[in-house]
């Protein structure tokens, strides 16, 4: 079998394995658009068998920030298989295959949105991200004491380039959130939503959030505020809408400190792993990620196994801000899969987390030093492809 580029003039066939696949149904009025949406930022693999196509995904060439650096990231979206061509090995063709496409066009990393966690598990990707959906009722909307700033709303057509920094200051803030683009955030960001912007008595824009009011619910898409003082100014915006709604739906990071300063904290809060990561070239990630290096010359050896991108395997020394793939001894150091790695320098599981359910081997102390090495920065991402 052999995975192929497909050109746009097969770009429809690919949306009706989608359709038939996810089972949904594209309207006419939008196949165009979709049409080229496909063509502008995906780019399409698939099997044929003789002239039909049997399976497919697409790649989308996307950004990412760790802190403040911005790595190229290769989202992986629309995975589909006709079911007579399944469990034929297919969707492991195009997987290897695309591994070793994004390695050559220098993706440090890849992410997607899984249908099952085990079955990407398999292939390197690794949980990064859980999102936190909070459930209020009007009675639990006690507004906080009065900030001194305002908030504005805006419609689709009049969102002001503020919201798209405020995104980028708080992105910076946590490892993995996409770097989005103007016309992402045309596409896929606000549609009918609007948006509440905090200013503070300078007239700075210090916080935004995305929502939507409908029969008598209110639901948040994205929460950012960046300062304590937006943050309660946010807050306060949302419980005027009391006499409005008897729902609040709130969307947010894990660990966001809003719901525990409420009068009544005890809400009904659900936490589920959202996104999976992984890391196409270790030597390459390590080398130009940025850890916490010691004043002292403490040195830190991992041994790293990857079954799916073997020119990651290998052995890595860590010393005086310097990451070296050296010939090492599995009898020293620590030994780690693709998957782990991914989760620790994402900072979504700690080393000593990840050792204490035994995905890390190795000495205690050498833990302690990776534990040092990994800033604390949390995982998060809002978006979905």
């Amino acid at each position: 079998m052999t995975v192929i580029r497909l050109t746009k003039e097969r770009y429809r066939e690919a949306m009706n394995l989608s359709e038939y696949a996810f089972q949904y149904k594209v309207p006419e009025e939008k196949v165009e658009n979709r049409l080229q949406t496909m063509e502008k930022h995906h780019q399409l693999f698939g099997i044929l068998e003789g002239e039909e196509l049997a399976a497919k995904l697409h790649l989308l060439p996307l950004e990412v920030y760790l802190g403040e650096t911005k790595w190229k990231m290769g989202g992986i979206a629309g995975v589909a298989t006709y079911p007579e061509y399944r469990r034929s090995g297919y969707v492991k063709e195009m997987i290897t295959f695309l591994l070793e496409y994004m390695r050559k066009e220098n993706f440090s990393v890849s992410m997607l949105h899984p249908f099952s966690v085990p079955f990407y598990r398999k292939y390197g990707w690794e949980l990064f991200s859980s999102s936190l959906k909070a459930s209020l009722k009007s009675e639990d909307l006690v507004m906080k004491k009065q900030m001194p700033g305002k908030i504005r709303r805006y419609q689709k057509e009049t969102h002001p380039s503020e919201i798209r920094e405020i995104y980028d200051e708080f992105a910076m803030r946590f490892s993995g959130m996409l770097v989005r683009e103007t016309s992402w955030w045309k596409e896929s960001i606000f549609d009918d939503q609007t948006a509440a912007v905090y200013y503070n008595e300078a007239g700075e824009a210090k916080g935004y959030m995305l929502y939507e009011v409908k029969n008598d619910k209110m639901t948040v898409e994205e929460f950012v505020p960046l300062t304590s003082e937006a943050r309660i100014g946010l807050w306060n915006f949302i419980c005027q809408h009391d006499s409005m709604i008897k729902e609040l739906e709130v969307s947010t990071y894990e660990s966001d400190p809003l719901f525990f300063s409420l009068n009544e904290p005890r809400i009904k809060a659900e936490v589920k792993p959202y996104f999976m990561a992984r890391i196409v070239d270790a030597e390459s990630f390590l080398k130009n990620y940025e850890f916490e290096w010691p004043e002292d010359d403490s040195e830190l050896i991992i041994h790293i196994k990857d079954q799916h991108a073997p020119w990651n395997n290998g052995t890595f020394k860590m010393k005086n801000k310097e990451v070296i793939k050296i010939s090492g001894s599995e009898a020293d150091g620590l030994t780690l899969d693709i998957n782990t790695l991914s989760a620790a320098l994402f900072g979504y599981k700690r080393p000593a987390d990840l050792y204490e359910i035994g995905h890390i081997e190795g000495e205690e102390e050498a833990v302690n030093i990776m534990e040092a090495l990994i800033p604390s920065r949390k995982a998060f991402f809002y978006d979905f492809f």
